[in-house]
């Protein structure tokens, strides 16, 4: 009778550059612009995205201060949704893959 006997496996933890690209997030940016008001910037980040008043107000300032701040991750799907409800609130936004 044979006896069988299991030898340990090292499994290495995948890196970000052995994740395929589709299955990385895609992160939503909202852009600086001269128009719209920071109290309005904030109001409809709080609106769409459910972020507490002073939370928005944080990605507000970074988006005054710095011309931009990431606002949401997720599927392409969900951050082509979300460009396109900041873009029907005048807001300019773009998406690009993490």
């Amino acid at each position: 009778m044979s006896q069988v006997v299991e030898a340990p496996v090292e499994v290495q933890k995948p890196s970000s550059k052995d994740v395929p690209l589709d299955e990385r997030p895609w992160v939503v940016i909202v852009w600086n612009d001269p128009i719209n008001l920071m109290s309005y910037v904030t109001l409809v980040l709080q609106q769409l995205f459910g972020y507490s008043r002073t939370r928005a107000t944080r990605l507000m300032l970074q988006v005054h201060q710095e011309g931009k701040a990431a606002v949401s991750t997720g599927t392409r799907e969900k951050a082509e949704l979300d460009v396109s409800r900041l873009h029907a609130h005048g807001l300019w936004a773009t998406m690009q893959q993490d």
